[in-house]
């Protein structure tokens, strides 16, 4: 039984982890509605909130382990927001030496990176190692609000960074565009939603270095594309356009991602697609994604909407499909490390 915590932003989160089993419990708690006045997380805010979260939840997770020991506890050490990977750290020390077990630190994106395989595992878990072998090398693609990252995973089961952004990530690009057309936190929802009724060909926007093999994502050409346009409206104008601004705002975010997935599956020798991450949930991305695992007769993973934000449960999984991404250090050695980046070196 592996027990794992998460902390990396401001979602406070833990999970049970049954090799032979699956999850057999997690527990997430959000703090959306704390920060919405804010138009973001507020990190003083989110790691206060991680302190009055976590005693609550370790209490069900103990309740649930019913006297059972984990077998170590694993916690992400990055990347994310210093203060709030601290609390993690700090709770999983504490775990640790309450329960006389080794302690772990995560790479947080790798837990996104492996999330596409959870649902996979839990068809049978018994069988897992070999259907896996089966469908590799694997094309992975993880889009969060923070990070744009495109990999591929073969049979050593190490992640090689393809692609990243090198400015804005997709989901940051919608929520700041959001933040553009006076929407909310977090705007990249209501993006989506408001595009349903909305003209993608109207406006378009920049989609930079897609559909090439070129190894970076970019969206902040894109934003300041949605700012010119919009400055040259009215209020009236911009209301009355706005479905069709945000989809094809939508339309070029997407299809960014899409055409470097697509670009790369044609050069490549992959057997199957993985999209992960909290813009994962997109369903113009959903179905873009689907269409191309059609196209080349592969199959597409995309986790449960339970596991593409932050979470626990993939933390707990990707620790023990790839224990080289958590690594077991003594508990007094564990440090966060902010700007942990997917292959393990410091940004």
């Amino acid at each position: 039984m592996i027990l794992a915590l998460e902390s990396s932003c401001d979602e406070s989160a833990a999970a049970l982890f049954d090799p032979a089993r699956g999850i057999v419990g997690e527990w997430v708690n959000s703090q959306i509605e704390k920060h919405r006045p804010y138009g973001g997380v507020v990190p003083e805010l989110a790691s206060r909130e991680h302190l009055a979260n976590f005693p609550p939840i370790l209490s069900m997770v103990a309740e649930k382990l019913a006297g059972e020991r984990p077998e170590k506890i694993v916690v992400t050490r990055g990347p994310g927001l210093a203060a709030c990977l601290a609390m993690g750290v700090a709770a999983a020390k504490a775990l640790a030496l309450e329960y006389k077990c080794p302690v772990a630190g995560a790479n947080h994106l790798l837990g996104h990176a492996w999330s596409a395989f959870l649902d996979f595992h839990a068809q049978d878990p018994a069988s897992y190692s070999e259907r896996l072998a089966a469908i590799l090398p694997h094309l992975g693609l993880v889009v969060s609000g923070g990070n744009s990252i495109l990999f591929e995973m073969g049979a050593d089961l190490t992640p090689r960074i393809l692609a990243q952004t090198v400015d804005d990530a997709a989901g940051e690009a919608l929520d700041k565009g959001a933040k553009l057309l006076g929407m909310p936190y977090p705007g990249g929802p209501l993006v989506e939603k408001t595009a349903q009724g909305g003209n993608p060909k109207k406006y378009r926007f920049p989609r930079a270095f897609a559909r090439t093999l070129e190894p970076r994502f970019s969206f902040s050409g894109l934003k300041t594309s949605l700012r010119y346009l919009i400055e040259k409206m009215d209020d009236a104008t911009l209301a009355a356009e706005l479905p069709d601004i945000c989809a094809g705002y939508q339309a070029a975010v997407v299809e960014a991602l899409s055409g470097k997935v697509r670009v790369f599956l044609k050069a490549g020798n992959y057997k199957s697609l993985g999209v992960t991450g909290g813009v994962s949930n997109n369903r113009l991305l959903r179905a873009q994604a689907a269409a191309l695992a059609e196209k080349f007769k592969i199959p597409l993973l995309i986790p449960h909407p339970r596991h593409t934000g932050d979470n626990a449960a993939m933390i707990a999984f990707a620790a023990w499909a790839y224990p080289a991404g958590a690594p077991v250090v003594p508990a007094e050695a564990l440090e966060i490390d902010p700007s942990l980046k997917m292959d393990g070196v410091a940004g």
